[in-house]
């Protein structure tokens, strides 16, 4: 009979009906809804375009998939599509803050909700603190670029060369985004949406001179390490094309998110898509792929064909660019921290949002201060492996979720209906498992570690403390039973 009673607790679901009365009653622990449409949009793009451009393209053209870095985006891209679209569906009928984890609680049941939302703390943080660091190796360019130098204990986690012991601007970045989140959710994505401009301007420049520079040769071979070389590579860069999901986050502070939030998932990942597809043929064009630079591709190639100085500008874009990266995901992971404390199943103190700004400022000191130590005392690719997994389950949650509440529940209201059901969504998840088995083993035995350190915090936690432990059970999204 406990096993029967543990069985039905950790696949209660909370009531679809009821989160939005549920949102709009808790007192103390309540954001306000000021974002617009494309604010939303600004925030996606934002998250979306950064790391992909000016860090992750050059990484993988040079010694993973070649000129076909561009197959490389379009397969990942392809997978986030399909999730895009689910994602869309459950943004625009679960208007609230938590994402993948509020939609997983929703339809597939506490525990599944539990270990998406736990991932994604983890993922997220670790989102932030890889951009942070690449950031950080465009600075040490523009640094060196004009002349100057800086101590090399403070330009990098130890390990990744002579002297360092610290990245100290990636970590300094860290606790500004933090601070920049803790201003209020108006201020803050006002300088979002600003320097989302910017990035999105300095693209276009980039694609613009660099498409006068492009030397056709530097395409052949186009797939020098194979077409496995291309796939591995999409497993690589994938994070890049996902952001859409941390801005979803932001449902319960959007004026209409039923009607914008789908529209802003849709809109930032076809902005995003065709830029990276454009900014890929320019880069693996004007250089070729072996000579490419890791760290800081776009600056290095254009500097390779006599544009120094538009490489220096190029660098102040790319640091400047990529800090809506860093917002987007520490956004995203304060809110589904938010939500799940809100929910009981981490303590209430967590959810608690400042008495007039109405952010959850203790938690998002707290995530400032976790990347800031990753992105300080971790090297990049260590950082990186931490990325990738629990996006991509999320996305296997989302994506199966959509199908099974289209089916269990095909009367609720949707302002945004996935086209192609089931086959977009079964494309998602197909494509996201896929992907997950070109991860490393080093990858699969973080996550585990993590995985068992959430097991035991549920069952040792929230599985008693959750909202829905303390009320009736619902059947069916339907009334209290008994």
């Amino acid at each position: 009979m406990a096993r029967l009673r543990m069985g039905e607790g950790v696949l209660r679901r909370k009531p679809i009906d009821q989160i939005t009365a549920d949102t709009d009653a808790a007192e103390g622990e309540r954001l306000t809804r000021t974002l617009g449409l494309w604010q939303l949009t600004a925030i996606g793009v934002g998250g979306i375009i950064g790391a992909g451009i000016f860090t992750l393209a050059g990484t993988v053209a040079n010694g993973t998939a070649g000129p076909a870095v561009l197959v490389s985006f379009l397969i990942a891209g392809v997978a986030s599509a399909a999730a895009a679209l689910s994602y869309a569906e459950f943004a625009g009928l679960i208007p609230k803050a938590g994402s993948a984890y509020t939609y997983g609680y929703a339809v597939l049941g506490e525990l599944a909700g539990w270990f998406i939302g736990w991932d994604l703390l983890l993922e997220y943080t670790a989102i932030v603190a890889v951009v942070a660091i690449g950031i950080s190796g465009y600075f040490s360019f523009l640094i060196e670029d004009m002349g100057a130098s800086l101590p090399h204990w403070m330009l990098g986690a130890p390990g990744t060369g002579d002297g360092h012991r610290v990245d100290l601007f990636a970590a300094a970045l860290c606790l500004l985004i933090a601070y920049l989140l803790n201003l209020g959710i108006k201020n803050a994505a006002r300088f979002e949406t600003v320097v989302v401009g910017l990035k999105v301007l300095v693209v276009l420049v980039v694609i613009g001179v660099g498409f006068f520079h492009i030397n056709t040769g530097n395409y052949h071979p186009f797939f020098p390490y194979g077409v496995g070389g291309a796939f591995t590579g999409a497993a690589t860069v994938f994070f890049a094309v996902f952001g859409y999901d941390a801005m979803s986050t932001a449902a319960e502070e959007s004026k209409d998110a039923q009607k914008h939030m789908p529209k802003a998932i849709v809109y930032s990942l076809i902005i995003a898509m065709v830029l990276y597809v454009l900014a890929c043929l320019v880069l693996t064009g004007m250089q070729d792929y072996r000579h490419i630079d890791k760290e800081s591709g776009f600056s290095t190639a254009f500097k390779s064909v006599g544009l120094g100085s538009l490489a220096d500008v190029i660098a102040v874009g790319a640091i400047i660019g990529i800090l809506t990266v860093m917002f987007t995901f520490m956004l995203g992971v304060t809110r589904v921290w938010f939500s799940m404390s809100r929910d009981g199943l981490l303590p209430k103190w967590f959810a608690k949002t400042h008495p007039t700004r109405h952010v959850p400022t203790r938690v998002t000191w707290i995530v400032g201060a976790a990347s800031a130590v990753i992105a300080g005392f971790i090297p990049i690719g260590e950082a990186a492996e931490l990325t990738n997994i629990g996006i991509l389950l999320a996305f296997v949650v989302v994506c199966v979720a959509v199908i099974v509440l289209r089916y269990r529940r095909p009367d609720l209201p949707r302002a945004f209906r996935t086209p192609g059901m089931p086959v977009v969504p079964a494309v998602g998840v197909v494509f996201s498992i896929w992907l997950i088995t070109f991860l490393k083993w080093e990858t699969w035995l973080r996550f585990a570690v993590w995985f068992v350190i959430g097991l035991a915090v549920y069952f040792g936690y929230s599985y008693h403390r959750s909202e829905l432990a303390r009320q009736p059970q619902r059947t069916k999204d339907g009334p209290p039973r008994g």
